[in-house]
């Protein structure tokens, strides 16, 4: 059973989610926060799977709640969300760098927000197609953070390049088939490249390749 946390604070954004989820086999909403004080608390609490985390909230927002959750050794398992009103947010690309694994827009489709929160459950990081790749090279361009081209140095010429391609948002699978191995091979290249990176999850690593100059914006399709 997948446990969620749901961190808005918009009453009826909560309940719309928690009956989407609650009516999933596999999804539990095990707790609710108004505002990031509060999301924190009941991370620590709670220790749920995944968290559903509203950008703009009172009292803390949530890219500063996001880095107290990332930042605890202790909820290193916890995989959090971002849900943003807009396609183009400001703190979207700084929430990724802060450790979450990826954002959504509040009106996503139904069937796409369950399939999110699976996703993310299972290690994978929500960058697919379209606009969120864009979006985090539009940022990336810009990032002021400094180089980690030599980080790049601890990685395998095979890694180098499983690193860019995760970089343009290629799955696993298309991973696989772009260079002729198994999926289970491009997986165990992603997992390697993500530990000796210090990536939390993709979606840093996706970051990482972009500030790295790895991967430019350009690239994308």
């Amino acid at each position: 059973m997948i446990r969620v946390l749901l961190a808005d604070d918009q009453s009826l954004v909560r309940a719309g989610f928690r009956a989407l989820l609650d009516a999933q086999p596999d999804i539990e909403v095990a707790g609710e926060a108004a505002d990031g004080e509060e999301a924190l608390r009941r991370v620590r609490e709670l220790r749920p799977d995944v968290v559903l985390m509203d950008i703009r909230m009172p009292a803390l927002d949530g890219l500063a709640a996001t880095r107290g959750i990332t930042s605890d050794a202790d909820l290193g398992d916890v995989k959090v969300v971002m849900l943003t009103t807009f396609e183009l947010d400001e703190y979207v690309f700084e929430a990724i760098r802060a450790g979450a694994s990826g954002f959504l827009v509040k009106d996503t489709e139904p069937d796409e927000l369950v399939r999110a929160v699976r996703a993310v459950c299972e290690g994978d990081a929500l960058l697919s197609p379209g606009v969120t790749r864009r979006l985090i090279a539009e940022f990336a361009a810009r990032s002021k953070a400094p180089a980690a081209a030599g980080a790049l140095a601890r990685l395998t010429e095979r890694e180098r390049e499983v690193m860019a391609l995760v970089g343009i948002g290629l799955s696993n699978d298309e991973i696989a088939r772009r260079l002729v191995v198994s999926p289970l091979t491009a997986k165990t290249h992603v997992s390697r490249t993500m530990v000796k990176l210090g990536a939390r999850d993709r979606a840093q690593l996706v970051v990482l390749a972009y500030e790295s100059g790895l991967v430019r914006p350009g690239w994308l399709g």
